[in-house]
């Protein structure tokens, strides 16, 4: 019987290697063409990323020092910024010109920040430091 199996295993194993595919070539100048084209395909200038960034919707998950949890959307082309609480609430904010980094506000709410920090600032509470996690 454990014959049998092994045979029945060595035919599997012969039939699943087919015909060989035919060999690239691993040097010479097509090669060095072919790896030159695929990292110049996938290279943005730093244009490129900048117009991407600002026509589309951007979605950042900030962590805070009250243990709330923000999802965040960005969106770039209306100017503004709807932030959603761990409870599921939501608010939207307007962007205002900011010196340096981000600064959205509306009617008692606020989310100001660089880099990957933000202060968020929620009304009739405190405000407090987050890190965008996302």
């Amino acid at each position: 019987m454990k014959r049998l199996v092994a045979l029945a295993v060595a035919a599997v194993a012969l039939s699943a290697c087919g015909q060989k595919p035919k060999d690239a070539p691993t040097d010479g100048d097509s090669v060095r063409i072919r790896a030159q084209e695929a990292q110049t395909a996938r290279r943005r200038t730093g244009a490129e990323a900048q117009d991407r960034a600002l026509n589309r919707v951007i979605r950042t998950v900030y962590l805070c020092n009250n243990s709330e949890r923000l999802s965040v959307d960005f969106d770039n082309p209306r100017q503004m910024a709807t932030v959603r609480n761990s409870s599921g609430e939501a608010v939207d904010l307007y962007q205002e010109q900011a010196p340096d980094g981000i600064w959205y506000r509306a009617s008692g709410y606020e989310l100001r920040g660089k880099g990957v920090m933000a202060t968020w600032t929620s009304d009739g509470r405190d405000p407090t430091e987050c890190r965008a996690v996302d």
